[in-house]
């Protein structure tokens, strides 16, 4: 056990909420939610393992948010419109209306009724406090508790606030290509993996590719792990502005 300088500190928390940003993108928003990508068993099952241990979201209720937010864009049911709630408050208390609405059973109950929960989800990645507590203890044992309280600390805000930042600022800042209120934004694209293209994604939602741009880097591993074998693109619904999320997998 040993300790670090504060800003390699910073830099392994940075590290870790990229890793948990390529998770986010990849396996919940690109493969779950739209069905736009498929991931090998080996890939997926090594996805649901980080998100376990750097994020602890549960799957279903990320799903049944991001679904409902589509199918409502900017209207009074959006679970998070900056529109409807106000830009600051959605950028900085993003994590308070999430909750709010994950703890709604028929958010669940209607927007991720296609995703079952097999046995690895019961026995292990449903206790998203266990695989955050056991992530936090290695950190402890390999750099000492003050570095790891700074990287957990850190990562945990950073995440949150960047998700805020796609749902607050990704509603109301940018350039708009596209007849849709979300909004483009590169740098926030370049910190969290293509998710700041979100004009791009809400007008062809269906679509593994957040606008054809390199700012899109979640798009960038997906093709490398297609050229591994390790995940399939689906180009078929590249261009698709299907809206019906409901009924995926229904």
């Amino acid at each position: 056990m040993f300790s670090v300088p504060f800003f390699v500190a910073l830099l392994l928390a940075l590290a870790i909420t990229q890793l948990a940003n390529v998770v986010t993108t990849m396996y919940l928003h690109r493969t779950l939610s739209h069905r736009s990508m498929t991931l090998s068993a080996p890939l997926e099952f090594v996805m649901r393992a980080v998100l376990w241990l750097t994020i602890g979201i549960d799957r279903r209720e990320w799903v049944a948010i991001h679904r409902k937010h589509h199918v409502f864009s900017d209207e009074p049911q959006d679970p998070h419109s900056p529109i409807q709630k106000g830009v600051w408050r959605v950028t900085f208390g993003n994590v308070v209306y999430y909750r709010r609405e994950a703890n709604k059973p028929e958010t669940l109950a209607t927007y991720a009724r296609d995703l079952d929960q097999d046995r690895w989800e019961r026995l292990v990645f449903s206790h998203g406090m266990v695989g955050v507590s056991l992530a936090t203890g290695l950190l402890v044992v390999l750099f000492g508790p003050v570095t790891a309280a700074i990287v957990a600390v850190v990562h945990t805000v950073l995440y949150i606030f960047l998700g805020g930042c796609v749902n607050g600022l990704g509603h109301w800042f940018g350039r708009r290509p596209h007849d849709n209120k979300a909004t483009n934004l590169r740098w926030l694209a370049l910190l969290t993996c293509g998710e700041g293209m979100h004009n791009e994604h809400h007008e062809y939602l269906r679509s593994p590719y957040f606008g054809s741009t390199r700012w899109d880097l979640g798009a960038g591993l997906g093709r490398t792990f297609a050229r591994m074998h390790l995940a399939v693109m689906h180009e078929s619904t590249r261009f698709s502005r299907d809206n019906d999320l409901v009924s995926i997998g229904g």
